[in-house]
Parts: structure tokens; C-alpha cells; sequence
């Protein structure tokens, strides 16, 4: 089921709504099944298959792109395919799984709840334990964050996966529905994977990591404007959140994370970035706000409010775009 399906149909609101309310309802537990989880131990098969063929860096390069088509391909036509195949005998059914293919790509409650915790755990002041809960949710090593890099950390990573986990599925949805949603995940999956720079995927994992950036260019950058408009919505200095991210957007090592974290740095009015250790190894960052106010508990919970702004925003002009069309 493609967006000119939902739309003729006039159930585009019913499956955008629907799947908000329900991921802010149900989150992700466990129990549930879950595509982004089938996506995984699909990711970590095909892996252990090419790692056993692979017996050179020019072929694990081609592994990778072989395995990046072979993940995005799969999610994206099997998802396809079940949605047109039910909707030839129940469209109820058929609506219900796209409801379920939607709010599986999206992450607001679950990004509240792990940001959140680490929050909990710092006002309670047992900092080891908001190490350990930061490190489900970051990439860094966090072994020895202050209580100011931990906020930082936190900060970041709210305003990052905004785009990601939020937007980015979003949009996807609107141009080409559930199916090419989940497909976005997969992208972002494989990514979160094999996409590092270390040794283990450096080869295995170039294609998946330039593939989630192109897929996150557009995005990206749409983020940091519905940032902007979310700023000015909760009385916000959205013309301080103008100004850094049109200097500091491009400052990140990442081609898209910049934008939105830049956007909520000049929001919030405080610096982000800076030089972070990954896997043992110091990684220099450029700082990316106006002033060298660290973020605290106040800005972490800023980054919040403004997730969930921008994800209401985002569904409004979804729903405005598609009365046009």
C-alpha cells in the first residue's frame, strides 16, 4: 500500500494518527513483535554469511553493498506485498497492518523513556547508574562522563534521533507509505549495525553508512526547520536556534546529525559537541552552539518538549500536504 493508496482511500489521517497515538501509548516492549528486531537477526545472518565468503577488503566492500540490497530490498517488498495482497480481501486488515508498519518505525515513547531514564537517575544523583543507561542510547564511551557530558550526551542524542527516529519515518511514509517506512529502518538499522569506521566494519559497513546519510540529507534538514517552528511555538529562542544552525550545521562530522543538534543548541541556548572517546579512541569535535553554557537537566528536558513538537508539526503537514494533493 503506496501514499496514493491511503490517500484515495482517505485513510491516510487514520493511519498517521493512529500510529502516533499508539506509539506514544505502547512504546516498543518487548513482548511485542517487532520489525526493526526481525530486521536485526536478519542483518546479523546474511552478515555471518558474507563474513565467511568474504575473504579480502575489496570483497567485504562488495559484501556490503550486497547486503545493504539484499536488507532494504527484502523489508521493503515483503512489506509491500503483504499490504496490496490483504487489501484484495480486507481492507479493514489491510489498514490495521499499515497502522502496525507505521508506528513500528516510529520512536517517540521509546526515545522519551531511555532519555528520560538517564535524567531519573542523575536527579538522583547515582551518576555510574546514568553512565550505564546513557550507554544503551549513545554510540560514545561513557565510562567517565561528568554529570555535564552525561546532560550534553543526552541532549544530543534527543535532538539527533528527532530527526531519525521521527521525522526521517515520516517522511518516508508520505512519499511512498508504510512500506518504504520500513524500509527508512532498515536503512537506519543497518547503519546503527555495521555502519562504524573501526576495523570489524570499516569494509563490511561503508555502503550501509553512505546510504543512511543520503537517505537522512533531506530529513535532516527538514528537522531543523520544524525545530525552528517548534521554538517559536514554546516561547523558545528560535532566532538564536536560526542563527546556529545556519553557522554550526555543517560543523558535525556527520553530514545531517549537525542540523538538528545544532537547531537545538541555539534553542536551548547552550553548547553541544566537542571531543568525545569511541571505543577507546578520542574522537576531536567541533562545538556547535552560541554560548559555552553546558546543558544541564533543563536542556535535556528542552530537547524533549521540542521532539515532540516537531513530530505534531510534522504529522500536521503531512495531513496539510496531502489535502492539497
Amino acid at each position: 500500500m503506496l501514499i496514493s493508496d491511503l490517500i484515495v482511500n482517505h485513510s491516510l489521517p487514520i493511519v498517521l494518527l493512529s500510529a502516533y497515538l499508539l506509539d506514544l501509548l505502547v512504546g516498543d516492549p518487548l513482548w511485542l513483535p517487532h520489525p526493526v528486531r526481525w530486521m536485526g537477526r536478519y542483518i546479523s545472518f546474511l552478515e555471518r554469511g558474507i563474513r565467511s565468503l568474504a575473504k579480502n577488503p575489496v570483497a567485504e566492500k562488495v559484501g556490503g553493498v550486497v547486503l545493504f540490497l539484499a536488507v532494504v530490498l527484502t523489508v521493503f517488498l515483503l512489506s509491500w506485498s503483504v499490504l496490496k495482497f490483504t487489501a484484495t480481501f480486507s481492507l479493514p486488515l489491510s489498514l490495521f497492518l499499515s497502522i502496525y508498519f507505521t508506528y513500528t518505525a516510529l520512536a517517540v515513547r521509546s526515545l522519551h523513556q531511555e532519555a528520560g531514564a538517564v535524567i531519573k537517575v542523575l536527579e538522583r544523583g547515582t551518576i555510574e547508574e546514568a553512565r550505564k543507561r546513557l550507554s544503551f542510547i549513545v554510540g560514545r564511551d561513557t565510562e567517565n562522563l561528568t554529570e555535564e557530558e552525561i546532560y550534553s550526551a543526552v541532549t544530543e542524542t534527543v535532538a539527533e534521533n528527532t530527526s531519525d527516529g521521527i521525522v526521517a519515518p515520516l517522511f518516508y511514509l508520505a512519499i511512498g507509505g508504510p512500506a518504504l517506512a520500513l524500509a527508512y529502518k532498515a536503512v537506519n538499522t543497518l547503519d546503527s549495525m555495521v555502519g562504524y569506521k573501526d576495523d570489524r566494519y570499516r569494509h563490511l559497513g561503508w555502503f550501509s553508512a553512505r546510504m543512511d546519510d543520503f537517505a537522512n540529507y533531506i530529513p535532516s534538514r527538514l528537522t531543523a526547520f520544524l525545530m525552528i517552528a517548534a521554538s517559536l511555538i514554546l516561547s523558545l529562542d528560535w532566532r538564536g536556534s536560526t542563527k546556529v544552525v545556519w553557522r554550526d550545521g555543517r560543523s558535525h562530522s556527520s553530514p545531517n546529525a549537525g542540523y538538528p543538534e545544532a537547531t537545538t543548541a541555539g534553542a536551548l541556548g547552550v553548547r553541544l559537541g566537542g571531543g568525545s572517546w569511541y571505543s577507546g579512541r578520542y574522537v576531536e569535535r567541533p562545538f556547535i552552539g552560541e554560548t559555552l553554557t553546558q546543558p544541564g537537566r533543563e536542556a535535556a528536558n528542552g530537547a524533549i518538549r521540542l521532539m515532540y513538537t516537531v513530530a505534531i508539526l510534522m504529522i500536521i503537514m503531512i495531513l496539510f500536504v496531502s489535502l492539497i494533493i
